[in-house]
């Protein structure tokens, strides 16, 4: 049982686990995103989250305290350079997690996780639409433009109207022979009555 434990044992020892998230969080500071499975990137989230917090306050015993995590000085001065630059003035949340779907081989759940600020996607810079709860807001939305582009059909064709002849109404073979029979039947009267 693991009764109040909080931490993913992802299957492996804790030095395994310490050094296989410091590897995960390296490559996401490096390519900003990566492919993981779901359970990973949880935990790679909660791995990396206060490290970049750390980042934003660049002194040598923060650097010191990420070096020890990361274990790569690169990914070190990365973060403490363009990382932090764009987390500044955002309190938290810095990675998201997209699921994926499951994968071909085992089907594990598969996750993209990346900086929320990296990705030109899904910027806030666009405003946001406000959404209606009602059922028939698209539908109303779409009657009224229908309504309006009706409104200004007539009065730019009402010209091409009168150039244009109707179609003939032509009976069909089952019709005529019905009319015919009526037609028939009609005179046949006409003529006992006169005789």
């Amino acid at each position: 049982m693991r009764h109040g434990k909080k931490v993913a044992h992802l299957g492996r020892t804790n030095t395994h686990r310490k050094a296989m998230l410091a590897n995960m969080a390296s490559s996401l500071i490096e390519h900003k995103r990566i492919n993981t499975t779901v359970a990973k990137a949880k935990a790679l989230k909660q791995f990396v989250e206060p490290l970049v917090t750390r980042s934003k306050e660049d002194t040598t015993h923060n650097r010191r305290v990420v070096f020890r995590a990361l274990r790569n000085k690169f990914a070190v001065t990365e973060l403490f350079r363009i990382v932090s630059d764009k987390v500044g003035n955002r309190p938290g949340g810095y990675t998201r997690i997209i699921k994926l779907g499951n994968r071909l081989g085992d089907n594990a759940d598969m996750a993209l996780i990346e900086f929320v600020d990296f990705n030109e996607v899904y910027q806030n810079d666009k405003p946001k639409k406000k959404k209606s709860r009602r059922r028939g807001a698209k539908k109303a939305v779409a009657v009224e433009t229908t309504e309006a582009k009706v409104a200004e059909e007539p009065a730019a064709e009402s010209a091409p109207e009168a150039a244009v002849e109707a179609p003939v109404n032509e009976a069909s073979p089952a019709e005529e022979s019905v009319a015919d029979n009526a037609e028939e039947a009609s005179s046949s009267e006409e003529e006992n009555k006169a005789e």
